[in-house]
Formats: C-alpha cells, structure tokens, sequence
C-alpha cells in the first residue's frame, strides 16, 4: 500500500505538469491558423513550416511521455524532409502528411482530455486532504459557515468533521484506484493521434522487411561466391597441383621403364604418394562443403563429432525434437565449428559447455568457455564470418566477452524442423 501510494505521488506533478500543458497547446495550434491565413501575402508558408516544427516537437515530448507510462515507444510518423528542400517542397511534405493533420487534432482533443484526466488526479488528491485535515482547521472557521458541506453532508459539529475525515480516506482510496487509469487514458489518446497508424505500422514493417531480405541477400551472394573462390582456390593449390605432378611422374615411368626400371619404381612410388595426398585433399574439400558425418548422422552426431575432435573438455547437451532443413543444419554445423576452433586456438580455455535446443521457432546454439574472454566482432574476423553465415538465414549472432572471461556466443537461427 506504502509503495502504491508513494508511485501515485509521484505521478502528481507530472499530471499537473500535463495538465498545463493541454492549455499551452492552444499556443501552437493558433500559430499555424495564423500562419495559414498568411499564405496568399507569401510569407504564409515559411510561417506554416516554423509552427508545424514547433507542433511537431511540442507532440514529441508528449509522445516521449505517453511511452514512459505506457512502457513503450511511440514512434514518429512524419514523412521525412531534408535539409536541402527548398521551402516549397517542405511545405507539401509536411501539409500533404496526414500526420501533420492528426497533431492538430491531438492538439484539439488534448485542451479537453489532457485537461480532465489529469487535473482529476491533482483534484481527488487535494480533495481528499481538505476532508482529512477537516477536523484540525475547522474550528477555526466563523460561525455558520459552509465551507465543508457537500451535497447530504452538513457539517454542524466537531463531531461531523470525523466523518468527513472518513469521506476524505474514501476519496484517497478511489483516487488510488483511479489515477493510474486516467493516466493511461491520456497516454492512449496521445498514442492513438501522435503514432503511426496501423497501416503505417504494417508499410513500416514490410518496408524494414524488405531491407533486411535485401542484405540477407546479398549476403547470401556474398557468401556464396566467397565459398567458390575457396573452392577454386583449394582445387587449383592442392588437388589440381597434385594431379599434375601425379601425371608428370607417370608419363616420366613410362619413358623410364624400359631403360631404368628402378627409376621408373621409384616414380611410380611418388606417384602413388601424389594420388593419395590428392585423395585426401579432396576428401577435406569435400568435408569443407558438406560434411559426411553431418548427411549420416545429423547435426546431433556432427556435433559430438566436433566436440570428441576438440582438444579442450567440451560438454554437450542438445535438445532438438527434429532435424532442421539441410542448409540451416550445415549453416550451424560450421558456426559451432568455427567457435570451437575459435576456442581452442585464442581462448587457453580448459572447459568448453555447447547446447543446443529449439524453442519458439528457432534453433538456438550457446558455445560458451572459460577462457582469457576479450572476443569482439569485428570486420574481416571470423566471428564476424559466422555473422554474415548465420544472416542468410535471418539468423543473429551475439558475443559476451569480457576480460578475463568466461566467453559466451549465442547462435539464433529461425527454421521449422521435421521428424528425426
């Protein structure tokens, strides 16, 4: 009750505050009547520009408001105008934003909501104080006097003034009970008129939508012909050399054989050598694209794979009722792949933890150690790679770090998954 009282006090001068402030916006909204009235002398329009912008930022610190007791943000609708509009171009953005136009309302509705919501809330407080504090002042008063009755309620005696005591803790209690309402409700009102619309909000959304498809996009392509380089890259230093070499010494054994057969052995030999380093190339190519283990066994058995192959102690706990779709499963593979090696190569960690689970239609990955810690994502780092990797997938990446340790990298990837 101590804590509901002291919160509701506090809401007072701010209420108050608010109060005052439903009447100052008569200020702006006559600046832009007048102003618009200016128009065919010229300099209407300026004029229409200045008290637009000062209805706008008088709307912000309402707006700033109504999100703080709402808990909240309520967004800025206008349509944006740049600095190098010209002052004709500014006009018609600003009178052709409907935003523009619901200020105005807002600026109406506001002199007669704001003004009743939060003056009740001074009003009720100051009232039920006056009936309290009766019996300490009302002595004092002349003989005869009306001041205290209300209505059915006649104070005639010392003895009245307790019962309007009584009225006054009813009116404390109702004004407890009613205050945060009537802030909510000029919160609502200045919510409703000064944010977006729905339909603004949706547009938004698609529109944040569409930019985000578009970089995950192009970090798809990115990451895709960064990928190919790898490959063409691996084939052409390793395997390729190799297979080179591996046809030299044959055609060399075939010149040889006859004149020199242990030469011709021993080409033969290296050849042999070469065929096996290309074979195993490849293999690791192949592993670099796909891994077998992944295809066979799921991204559970890839993972303690990964977790057996790690020189630190990694602990594994996985709770995925499914296989994701294969790209999502192999974008995750070779995150958790790279945190390990990340691990193990800068960390000096001695114990990994690494679980995975699936809730709210994500699959979720936490690699975590108890090393040196100071990983940050950087440009061009490999943290940042799995970044780019996971994005394509509208996926997110999150590295805690600090000096000293421990090192926490929180995987979130959205995907359906279908029966193991």
């Amino acid at each position: 009750m101590g804590s509901s009282m002291m919160t509701r006090l506090r809401i007072v001068p701010l209420a108050l505050g608010l109060a005052l402030a439903s009447q100052l916006g008569y200020l702006p909204l006559v600046l832009v009547v007048v102003s618009a009235s200016l128009i065919p002398l010229g300099i209407g329009v300026p004029a229409v520009i200045g008290s637009v912008a000062m209805c706008r930022w008088f709307a912000d610190l309402h707006r700033g408001v109504a999100g703080s007791l709402l808990g909240r943000d309520v967004p800025r609708p206008y349509r944006p105008i740049q600095r190098e509009d010209k002052w004709l171009a500014r006009f018609r953005i600003a009178g052709g934003d409907p935003a523009t136009w619901r200020d105005l309302c807002w600026l109406v509705a506001n002199t007669v909501v704001g003004l009743v919501t939060n003056l009740l809330v001074v009003v009720l407080l100051l009232g039920g104080l006056f009936y309290v504090t009766m019996p300490v002042w009302w002595p004092s008063l002349p003989p005869g006097s009306d001041v205290g009755n209300i209505g059915l309620f006649r104070v005639r005696t010392e003895g009245d003034t307790l019962w309007m005591v009584l009225l006054g803790v009813g009116v404390w209690i109702f004004w407890l009970w009613i205050t945060p309402r009537l802030m909510w409700l000029n919160a609502m009102v200045t919510a409703s008129l000064l944010g977006p619309t729905e339909t603004e909000v949706v547009n938004a959304k698609l529109t944040t939508r569409v930019t985000q498809l578009s970089e995950s996009r192009a970090v798809s392509v990115d990451t895709h012909a960064a990928e190919l380089r790898r490959i063409e890259r691996d084939l052409h230093d390793g395997a390729q050399a190799r297979l080179v070499a591996l046809g030299m010494s044959l055609g060399m054994a075939e010149e040889t054989v006859d004149d020199n057969p242990e030469a011709a052995k021993q080409l033969l030999s290296e050849a042999r050598e070469a065929t096996t380093s290309a074979l195993a190339e490849l293999r690791s190519l192949v592993r670099g694209i796909h891994p077998p283990v992944l295809a066979d066994r799921g991204l559970e058995g890839a993972l303690q794979a990964l977790a057996l192959a790690s020189p630190a102690n990694v602990k594994v706990a996985i709770d995925v009722p499914g296989r994701p779709p294969e790209p999502v499963e192999s974008a995750v593979y070779f995150a958790i792949a790279e945190a390990l090696t990340n691990t193990a190569k800068y960390s000096g960690a001695e114990n990994v933890w690494l679980r995975l689970s699936y809730s709210d239609g994500k699959l979720v990955a936490v690699v975590g150690d108890d090393g040196r810690g100071g990983a940050s994502v950087e440009p061009g780092g490999g943290l940042h790679g799995l970044e780019r990797r996971l994005a394509a997938f509208d996926g997110t990446l999150l590295v805690t770090s600090p000096l000293g340790g421990p090192t926490v990298v929180f995987l979130e990837v959205p995907c359906t998954l279908t029966p193991a």
